[in-house]
């Protein structure tokens, strides 16, 4: 026995009592070491991270992005031929021109002139004065508007519009439009019914509607869109 304790016959080897044999593969610490050095939690999650089962196998889908990369939506429907409302660029038929259309127009105004003209002079000689005068020209134009309606519901096209190879389809390409619809894209005719006031805002809206035409790639102006999307094109 020495100094401190420590007993060299009981732990001749470093801490193995004497006489039994030495373990193989090492001590506690022995058998420790494969453990560290193999390493079975972490060195078996190695692959994990370095295969990435998970992450991985996310890749492919990351990397194909059906919804993202693509794009089958916007893909398959550039936001060049994207609609911007229902219907729109759905039509067949090469659009009426600007030039074309408002020959039609000034066609039709006089076949809707003619009797709209004969209602007027009936009521406004009739009845007489300044208030004969208002409600003759009220008459006269809800007959002009009524023959825009009744032609553009029954045959698909005024016969301005004939005469000159255009039709009206309705909003999603439809060959005839309904009475509404055909009511709310010559609301800047119906504005003559107002006296004074309603024939000045139908003519700032006629000059709009000039302009949107033109710009329109589709030559639809504020009045096919505000009517749901109608389109005149070439018969």
């Amino acid at each position: 026995m020495t100094s401190g304790g420590y007993d060299p016959n009981q732990y001749p080897q470093g801490g193995q009592p004497y006489g039994q044999p030495y373990p193989q593969g090492g001590d506690q610490y022995g058998q420790q070491q494969p453990q560290y050095g193999q390493q079975p939690q972490y060195g078996q999650q190695q692959p994990q991270y370095g295969q990435q089962p998970q992450y991985g196998q996310q890749q492919p889908q990351y990397g194909q992005q059906p919804q993202y990369g693509q794009q089958p939506q916007y893909g398959q429907e550039p936001y060049g031929q994207y609609p911007q409302q229902p219907g729109f660029n759905n039509y067949s038929g090469q659009p009426g021109d600007l030039l074309t259309r408002f020959g039609a127009r000034v066609l039709d105004a006089i076949f809707s002139g003619i009797p709209a003209g004969i209602v007027y002079w009936l009521v406004a000689y009739g009845i007489g004065g300044f208030i004969g005068g208002i409600l003759a020209t009220a008459i006269a134009y809800v007959v002009i508007v009524g023959y825009y309606v009744l032609l553009e519901t029954s045959q698909g096209a005024t016969f301005g519009k004939k005469i000159l190879g255009l039709k009206i389809l309705a909003p999603g390409g439809a060959a005839k439009i309904d009475p509404q619809t055909s009511l709310k894209r010559n609301l800047f005719v119906a504005l003559n019914i107002i006296y004074c006031i309603g024939g000045l805002a139908s003519f700032g809206l006629a000059i709009y509607i000039a302009i949107t035409i033109e710009q329109d790639p589709n030559k639809q102006g504020w009045h096919d869109k505000f009517a749901g999307g109608t389109q005149v094109v070439k018969a």
